[in-house]
Parts: C-alpha cells; sequence; structure tokens
C-alpha cells in the first residue's frame, strides 16, 4: 500500500500520522500474510530507525489495535501478534487461521462458511453477531509426510 493510503487511513480514525506509524504500517504492508510480534515489528523498525525504542513500538500498535487499523491474533502460544487488518468496514469478518501443530506453521484463509450459523444465532436467540474467529488446529502437508515417515521408520 502506498503511503497516501495509510495517512488517509489514519486520518479517517482521527489519529495524527507520526513517523512511527508510518513504519509500523510499512513494516506490516512489507509482509502481508505474515503474523508479526511486537519484538519482530521492533527489529525490522530498527533497520530503518535505529533510534526507535520497543515501548514506542509497543505504544504504536496498541493504538493501531484500539482503533482497528491493525488486528491482534493469538495462536495460543504465548506470542501477541499482529496484521494489517482494518481496511474495511468496522464489521467485517477478519480471514481465518489453520495453525500446525507440529511445526507451528499458521497459514491463513478466507471464507464466511459461519454465515448460515450466524444467522440461525440471530432468529433463534436474538443474538447479532459482529464478528468471528476461527483456529483450526492439525499438521500440514510437510509434517504429515514427515511423521508417515517416522510411523513407517518405527520411530
Amino acid at each position: 500500500m502506498e503511503q497516501e493510503v495509510f495517512k488517509d487511513m489514519l486520518r479517517k480514525k482521527g489519529l495524527k500520522v507520526t513517523n512511527q506509524r508510518m513504519l509500523v504500517l510499512e513494516i506490516m504492508a512489507e509482509r502481508p500474510g505474515e503474523h508479526l510480534t511486537a519484538e519482530d515489528i521492533y527489529d525490522l523498525a530498527k533497520k530503518k530507525c535505529p533510534e526507535i525504542g520497543l515501548a514506542t513500538i509497543y505504544r504504536t500498535v496498541q493504538v493501531l489495535v484500539d482503533l482497528s487499523v491493525i488486528d491482534k491474533v493469538s495462536f495460543d502460544d504465548g506470542f501477541a501478534r499482529y496484521e494489517l487488518g482494518g481496511l474495511e468496514s468496522e464489521s467485517r469478518h477478519h480471514h481465518h487461521h489453520a495453525i500446525c501443530s507440529r511445526c507451528g506453521r499458521v497459514f491463513s484463509f478466507e471464507g464466511d462458511l459461519l454465515d448460515t450459523l450466524e444467522q440461525a444465532i440471530s432468529d433463534t436467540m436474538g443474538f447479532k453477531v459482529t464478528d468471528h474467529e476461527v483456529k483450526l488446529y492439525g499438521y500440514c502437508r510437510d509434517c504429515q509426510k514427515i511423521m508417515e515417515k517416522e510411523e513407517q521408520d518405527g520411530k
């Protein structure tokens, strides 16, 4: 994404355009599909701006999360991770994740297969679903091959 798109996004959210916010957004846009920790963002930011501090990254990330400019995700590994989001309406549905229980790789996928369930919940309970998150756990193709080989080798 271009810097002007980021600037417009920040302004629409009522935020000042700061070098730190622009840097975090640029880093995340350069890595689509990756789920970066604050420390990952910090390490990448230091390469472009050596004087930036980790506390600044944490504050910037939190502001951007609070205003739905970026999304915070958890894969139950003890780390908060972040991905670029917030480009659509506030009630948008996020993409979902498949997580390999062996190697930890995360695969993102799109799809709103839960629309029927959400409508049923609305109809029966009067509960309006505004968002959902799906995390599927299992084994990626590579790990399945390794596990099959280990099983054949009798390990």
